[in-house]
């Protein structure tokens, strides 16, 4: 595929983004995703963080970008990861790039997972971690490097989802770069089982809902698995996190409570997407996303409100991760400097 840019007379605009340029950015940062240690820039100013949320401790690391001087202030970006995910998988890659871009970035775990407190561990509800999410921007308003009034964020794949509802819900938030989003809950489980799947998943949920309610047992279930019997049942999803585990976060866990999969279900980032305008809003999806389908993402665009932008990476879902990865954070950091800079 040819690199092909389209654009519309206003301010909302599609990039389609592959061929030879996929293939040039991808061999740049081979080097880069392919290391096992987190991906800071040698020598860069790095600060372990943590902040209160709800009471428990969320930890976390801060980036200060080159050139600070005492009393400066900057556009500071918050970023927190997807669906079980920890921060070192990938993202302390996306804190450091846009570091590099002139931002301080502040990227985190949420309560019940990596280096975070909470119990029971791999709780994934996923307002509590957009709660997570605004005590995050609240702790980097008051660091001495941070302009408070220029607060963008950053989430993928389920926390695509929370930068949606962050931006329509908290003003603070002045642009908002999500990618990979989940859209909805229950449109995305549909979309990767079968209905007769579906309906014994429900039965499953029903049943757990009642031995909670008898003795109030935690059960789990595991978040991939070689045979795809897991929560994210995709063979993408059992090679990316497993191998993405392995190299760089053993902190992460592979499991998830079954309470977190109700949660799952009833979230619904998409009424938020006419709410986020007038903030800056950028959507970046995969051409062939099977994990949150590609025709979802971009249909729940089309209802989002000037001034917005979608960018279409190659490749499936965590392809931004890796092989897209100067590619997406490439086109995060240039929304933010666009509205957070100018």
């Amino acid at each position: 595929m040819e690199n092909e840019h389209r654009a519309s007379q206003g301010t909302s605009r599609r990039e389609f983004i592959g061929g030879a340029a996929f293939a040039a950015a991808a061999a740049a940062v081979a080097t880069t995703v392919g290391r096992r240690a987190v991906a800071h820039a040698q020598g860069s100013p790095t600060v372990p963080i943590e902040f209160k949320s709800k009471g428990l401790r969320c930890r976390g690391l801060k980036y200060i970008p080159d050139g600070h001087t005492a009393g400066a202030k900057h556009p500071a970006i918050v970023l927190a990861h997807g669906f079980s995910a920890v921060k070192e998988m990938y993202f302390t890659n996306y804190a450091e790039a846009f570091r590099k871009a002139g931002f301080v970035s502040v990227v985190f775990d949420y309560r019940f997972q990596g280096e975070s407190e909470g119990e029971p561990r791999g709780q994934i509800f996923p307002w509590e971690q957009i709660e997570d999410f605004r005590n995050a921007i609240t702790f980097t308003q008051l660091e001495p490097e941070v302009d408070p009034a220029r607060i963008g964020v950053f989430g993928s794949s389920y926390s695509g989802g929370h930068v949606i509802c962050l931006g329509a819900l908290d003003r603070r938030v002045k642009c908002v770069a999500g990618q990979v989003p989940l859209i909805d809950g229950w449109t995305n489980a549909r979309a990767i089982n079968t209905r007769v799947g579906m309906d014994g998943f429900l039965k499953f949920l029903e049943a757990d809902r009642t031995e909670r309610f008898k003795s109030g047992k935690v059960n789990y279930l595991p978040v991939v698995a070689a045979d795809n019997n897991a929560v994210l049942n995709t063979s993408d999803s059992y090679q990316w996190f497993t191998e993405t585990a392995k190299a760089m976060a053993p902190r992460w866990e592979n499991r998830v409570t079954v309470e977190s999969l109700e949660k799952f279900l009833e979230y619904s980032p998409a009424v938020y997407l006419p709410r986020i305008s007038p903030t800056p809003f950028l959507m970046v999806v995969a051409e062939n996303d099977i994990l949150t389908p590609t025709d979802v993402a971009i249909a729940a665009f089309e209802t989002a409100r000037e001034p917005k932008k979608l960018v279409i990476l190659p490749g499936g879902h965590f392809d931004a991760y890796t092989k897209g990865f100067a590619l997406s954070s490439g086109a995060a950091a240039s929304w933010f400097k666009q509205h957070l800079t100018a």
